[in-house]
């Protein structure tokens, strides 16, 4: 398997969902070995993506260096995940990802819109050697040793609509599409007016979250999936995941996870070379992973 870029120059825009301001977002291919460089033009500023460049994880996963930061790109990366994209540069002319629709749908169809581009080098995976776990409490994230990609997660809130929920999604970029994209972000009303009064979450609506009160949705259409709080919950730790800029080969684990846990998670995975293994896919045992990128 080669690596991947996209075919063509893609472009959207759409509203930030801390500043509610409109933001352009223009996705362009760049060489093999390149990796994915995001890139604020309206600062002049480039970004690695990498863990060494995550600066906060409080509300969201941001990046950012000493002249910039983008935030809020945990869902624009699970798409890059699923289609495999190695090298891939990311323009924006404001300091967030667009939210969209609060998933990742919109990406996946700007990269169908893009297209996908196969190049002469081979594609290299981090494969899972050794378990490796960070815990805040009851709460943890751990990453072992696995013949497959999966993403296995449990959360447990004290609310009558989402209760305890588990999903165990087994990788591939089809799968993604139909069973993960389009959950959706979730927030309380509560917090929400709280945030929006420290001049966060401004672009919130029931149009980009899912909304909920003390005991009910407020979006009026419903769920679009009868556990889709937890399966937006694997959503961003493939993004998250992805941070490291390589897809993983190894199963996934979390309870009440969060974008905390998954940066600690790849902190700690990357500190000890013991812990992966960087292969090219043709150099694996089992040939499943890589037809679950077709």
């Amino acid at each position: 398997m080669r690596q991947r870029t996209i075919a063509q120059s893609v472009e959207v825009v759409g509203i930030g969902l801390h500043k509610g301001e409109p933001i352009r977002l223009r996705l362009e291919p760049l060489n093999a070995d390149s990796g994915i460089i995001f890139y604020r033009e309206d600062l002049a500023a480039s970004i690695p993506l990498s863990p060494q460049s995550v600066v906060n994880t409080q509300m969201a996963t941001v990046i950012g260096s000493d002249k910039a930061s983008i935030s809020t790109i945990e869902h624009f990366l699970s798409a890059i995940y699923a289609y495999g994209i190695d090298n891939l540069r990311v323009i924006l002319d404001g300091g967030e990802m667009p939210v969209m629709d609060g998933s990742a749908i919109s990406f996946c169809l700007l990269l169908d819109e893009a297209g996908i581009k196969q190049q002469e080098q081979n594609k290299h995976v981090i494969c899972i050697k050794r378990e490796v776990e960070v815990r805040e409490g009851e709460k943890f994230a751990k990453l072992s040793p696995s013949q497959s990609a999966t993403f296995d997660f449990e959360i447990d809130f004290a609310h009558p609509v989402i209760g305890q929920q588990r999903e165990r999604f087994e990788f591939s970029t089809t799968g993604f599409i139909n069973e993960i994209a389009r959950a959706r972000t979730f927030g309380f009303a509560k917090d929400i007016q709280y945030l929006q009064s420290q001049n966060l979450a401004l672009g919130a609506t029931l149009q980009n979250a899912i909304g909920l009160d003390e005991n009910k949705i407020l979006n009026p259409e419903g769920l679009r999936f009868e556990n889709e709080f937890v399966r937006h919950k694997i959503l961003d730790a493939m993004g998250d995941m992805m941070v490291s800029g390589y897809n993983i080969l190894g199963n996934y684990t979390a309870f009440a996870g969060s974008h905390r846990l998954n940066y600690l998670l790849t902190s700690a995975l990357l500190a000890d070379s013991r812990n992966y293994e960087m292969v090219t896919i043709e150099s694996l045992q089992s040939r499943e992973f890589a037809k679950s990128f077709a």
